[in-house]
């Protein structure tokens, strides 16, 4: 059910094409990038230099020959070029591919072959990723082949794209298989950016970006601020400390950001009380799950932020929930009421308050690539069938509950490890929770923990044991408990369960448990 470009509301007529989505009549002067790179010489663009180079990236590709609908490749850390080639790919008509370069090298080849690149951009440190065959641009490269001679500022006029054609494919983490391709049309993300970014059109926000940008989290982040003539300070990648400097040192107003980012960042607590964070007035938070401990803690934290959580799905987009028609308060870590324009609906549950989110819009992909088996199991008559456990509140808002494939049986009881994380970070001396299952011959699978303890705390096994159980059901307490210093991540800056429940195994066999 992707809506055609006659219907994207009338705000957006002029954006035809993704990636060209600023606004002429704003000052072309503004900056529009501050790239902090490795080093201690940020680089700046204005929008200006901005637009002449995505039209240079356009103009390289169509000089070289490609051709429309071509797809290109972009591996690397976060950084100007990146947005600046993501764009020009867009303008030139041809589907930028986004690569998880943290994906093992065999997932890699894989993303490439599937989804049929036939050009790459890079950064040095991940140019060997791109086999032979593949010809490919280095953004570190100051040879004759590399991006600075061959992308030089150009006129172009963006390709104006057919209703349903494709202008990227994401590739989903793979957690479960091999990545699958989400192929998503212009108009469908240019609805969704209308319905995000529209309210503040006239409000730039200066928003820092940690988070990478191969995931649509930060690649939307970046579109929405461009659309606003904001500023995107980018980093390479997270690092607490350095992203809490450039905070203060940028006077950024707007925090965007993963859950577990800010786990890290209010661990710091020296360096944020010695930093000058006032200019920062709200912050989304999203692609993960939040716990109420941990938004008590950034409560506590930035006292003077208001505080929103975000929800999105690569197949459905990022614009399904907002604040409710009557001006109701947003109660603590609800993900919202549906947005006018969107439906929603919740299926496979035990009523019609609680169930698996099925989501239509103009923003749900086309399908996944070369999966049409995989596609039709998800996607019925336009609507994405998300695997996402929501409830809904007598109000009309949404509250996520967990991940359907999450969820394990213990002795005949279903558990999602949501619901113990929740009530296990409620403790006041624990930071933060993540339960996996472990097999377990009597139950199937019994659920285990791993706690990050907030610094100087202690608790013994038995206390943790104790309070599980008298604050939750007695099948939901955590039978084996490890404490670690804290919890691993995937290439999104989520928590990793996948490792978790490896080594939830291994600690098993060699009795590792605290």
């Amino acid at each position: 059910m992707n809506r055609t470009i006659d219907t994207i509301p009338q705000s957006q007529q002029t954006w035809r094409n993704l990636g060209d989505i600023a606004d002429p009549a704003r000052d072309a002067e503004a900056l529009a990038i501050i790239d902090l790179g490795a080093g201690s010489h940020p680089r700046s663009y204005t929008y200006a230099e901005l637009d002449g180079l995505t039209n240079g990236v356009a103009q390289y590709l169509v000089n070289r020959g490609l051709r429309r609908g071509d797809p290109v490749a972009i591996l690397s850390m976060n950084r100007a070029e990146f947005l600046i080639a993501y764009f020009g790919i867009l303008r030139a008509g041809m589907v930028v591919v986004p690569v998880n370069i943290k994906l093992a090298g065999e997932a890699i080849d894989y993303v490439l072959s599937d989804a049929g690149v036939v050009l790459a951009f890079t950064d040095d440190p991940h140019c060997t990723l791109v086999p032979p065959a593949i010809p490919s641009v280095d953004f570190d490269d100051t040879g004759p082949e590399g991006w600075m001679a061959s992308i030089q500022p150009a006129e172009f006029d963006p390709v104006v794209p057919t209703p349903e054609e494709t202008g990227q494919m994401l590739y989903t983490s793979g957690s479960t298989g091999r990545p699958k391709g989400v192929r998503l049309s212009h108009t469908g993300q240019l609805w969704a950016l209308d319905m995000l970014s529209n309210a503040g059109r006239n409000q730039p926000e200066r928003v820092l970006l940690a988070q990478p940008l191969f995931h649509m989290n930060g690649l939307f982040v970046a579109k929405v601020t461009f659309a606003t003539h904001g500023l995107v300070v980018l980093q390479a990648g997270f690092d607490a400390r350095a992203y809490i400097d450039a905070l203060a040192r940028y006077r950024i107003t707007w925090v965007s950001a993963v859950p577990t980012m800010l786990a890290r960042v209010i661990k710091e607590a020296d360096l944020l009380a010695a930093s000058d964070l006032s200019s920062i007035h709200r912050m989304t938070l999203a692609s993960a799950p939040m716990t109420r401990g941990l938004l008590q803690r950034i409560q506590e934290t930035f006292p003077n932020v208001a505080i929103t959580f975000g929800y999105g799905t690569t197949e459905a987009g990022p614009a399904v929930f907002g604040p409710h028609p009557d001006g109701l308060p947003t109660p603590h870590l609800s993900i919202g009421y549906p947005l006018p324009t969107a439906e929603v609906r919740l299926v496979d549950g035990p009523g019609p308050d609680h169930g698996v989110l099925e989501m239509r819009n103009p923003a749900v992909m086309q399908g996944y690539h070369n999966l049409p088996d995989r596609t039709v199991k998800v996607l019925h008559d336009g609507w994405y069938n998300s695997g996402d456990i929501v409830r809904r509140d007598e109000n009309g808002f949404f509250f996520f509950v967990g991940r359907a494939d999450d969820m394990f049986n213990c002795s005949g009881e279903n558990i999602y490890p949501g619901d113990i994380e929740k009530m296990l970070e409620s403790h006041p001396l624990i930071q933060q929770a993540a339960v996996v299952p472990l097999p377990d011959e009597e139950r199937s699978q019994v659920p285990v923990a791993f706690l990050v303890l907030h610094p100087g705390a202690s608790l013994s096994v038995a206390e943790i044991k104790q309070y599980a159980l008298e604050h939750g059901p007695a099948y939901q307490h955590p039978r084996r408990i490890k404490f670690v210093t804290e919890l691993p991540w995937a290439g999104t800056n989520k928590v990793d369960r996948n490792r978790l429940t490896a080594q939830a195994k291994e600690l098993e066999t060699s009795a590792g448990w605290s």
